[in-house]
């Protein structure tokens, strides 16, 4: 009620600003960078609310009506001619030699700061300007490829949407079968993980007794999950996505339930990408089903391992000998989970290969390969377990020949963990990855065959 109230209030205000300036909306023609551009700069100049209001919707209306290119000249003109008054910049510089006070300091700091923040700012006064200028950063990174001019604005917009979208704004909302019909469509259109093929297959989801599905939402996009996890309550820890996934399943009595898995985490609007929420969601729903479900005693993820495979055919350092590399020929056949035999060759070789993709492969600037893995032992997560044929759909089989992997979240641990690894990029993971990596897990393995 309060943000429909605002809203209208915004849009009001924007109304009789037109009014006051003299000015209609846009038609549906194409627009010209250069005449938005001079938009913009009166934008800046004025110090009326209406009048500033109305001229924010106008730059943002007629924002739209510029094809690809005309939006690369503009995004051009915001790096480049909106940078900070360099005479302003200049005066507090000069000031702050002479004076070297703590107010010369703050002036410095201000001067400094690039025209395109304060006019950012004044879009986001216009109504639906926030979730516009989300849409409008979605643009400017599919710009950016090859456009290295505009990193500086990338850097100011993530700035003030960092801000914008701070924890402390974001409410978190569980979405059940009772949720209004336009949020659960988006629930189905935005799964990012394991795709949601229909209306039952969602409910299949979010409905039993024994699944939950949490999103975090913004007051000033309402109606936008802005990222959402679905969790399985299950009796033990999974090692494959099939039986949590199935359509013929018997759901698990609550008070049975001992492990929440987390098994698939989706981010919705690309325009906040590198602004991080999965963390503070995690946690919070681990509080919210502790409350719930006081018996609960391992929280986990089913995760996949996207890059894996393609590490295995491109990357330099994998540890492979000839014989191993011509083995791995056959998951060129897309039937090879249900040769027993190949199967058991194939995991001899790739389950401690994955050990190491986890544990010592690192791109050239020392990071780990998989985000998903970043992701999560940056949160503190354990790497719990490596799941042999955890995900036989054909993406699974394509990306990771069907590894999935297990992150363990043990309350006490995370801050300990997440410290290893945030300051000295430490994987930490159970004894069972580790004896994969040593090769202890192929040396038990062929015991077990021969």
């Amino acid at each position: 009620m309060a943000n429909a109230y605002f809203s209208d209030l915004l849009a009001t205000i924007s109304e009789r600003g037109r009014i006051l300036l003299g000015r209609s909306s846009p038609t549906n023609v194409k627009q010209d960078a250069s005449e938005l551009v001079e938009l913009c700069e009166a934008l800046l100049s004025g110090r009326g609310e209406a009048s500033g209001t109305a001229m924010a919707r106008e730059v943002l209306d007629r924002y739209h009506h510029l094809d690809a290119a005309g939006r690369l000249t503009f995004f051009q003109s915001l790096a480049n001619d909106f940078g900070p008054d360099l005479a302003r910049l200049t005066q507090a510089i000069e000031s702050w030699h002479t004076h070297a006070n703590g107010d010369d300091a703050s002036d410095v700091h201000f001067a400094s700061e690039p025209r395109r923040q304060e006019l950012i700012r004044r879009l986001n006064r216009a109504p639906g300007g926030t979730g516009e200028l989300v849409s409008m950063r979605s643009d400017l990174l599919s710009l950016m490829k090859g456009n290295k001019d505009l990193a500086a604005l990338d850097r100011d917009v993530v700035h003030l949407l960092s801000s914008w979208f701070n924890r402390g704004f974001l409410v978190l909302r569980r979405i059940d079968w009772s949720s209004p019909a336009n949020i659960l469509e988006k629930i189905i259109r935005y799964e990012a993980v394991h795709e949601i093929r229909d209306w039952d297959d969602l409910r299949r989801r979010i409905d039993p007794v024994d699944r939950r599905c949490y999103a975090f939402f913004h007051p000033a996009l309402a109606e936008e999950p802005l990222i959402f996890v679905e969790v399985a309550l299950t009796e033990a820890i999974p090692g494959a996505i099939a039986p949590l996934l199935a359509e013929e399943r018997e759901p698990v009595p609550v008070e049975r339930a001992r492990t929440a898995v987390f098994y698939s985490i989706s981010n919705t609007q690309r325009g906040l990408g590198g602004i991080s929420f999965g963390s503070f969601l995690i946690k919070q729903v681990v509080e919210e089903l502790r409350r719930e479900l006081p018996k609960l005693d391992n929280f986990v993820t089913l995760s996949p391992v996207p890059g894996f495979m393609q590490w295995v055919k491109q990357a330099d350092d994998v540890p492979l000998g000839e014989d191993d590399r011509q083995l791995l020929e056959a998951l060129g056949k897309g039937d090879w989970p249900q040769d027993a035999e190949l199967a058991a060759q194939l995991r001899a070789v790739l389950e401690p290969l994955a050990a190491y993709y986890f544990l010592k492969a690192r791109t050239p600037k020392g990071r780990l390969i998989d985000s998903v893995a970043r992701f999560h032992l940056g949160n503190g997560a354990r790497l719990e377990r490596i799941n042999w044929l955890g995900d036989l759909s054909p993406k699974g089989l394509r990306e990771s020949a069907g590894v999935m992997v297990n992150y363990l979240y043990r309350l006490d641990d995370i801050e300990k963990n997440h410290e290893a690894y945030a300051n000295n990029g430490e994987v930490i993971a159970s004894s069972a990855v580790k004896k994969l990596l040593k090769g202890e897990g192929r040396r038990l393995l062929d015991m077990r065959l021969g």
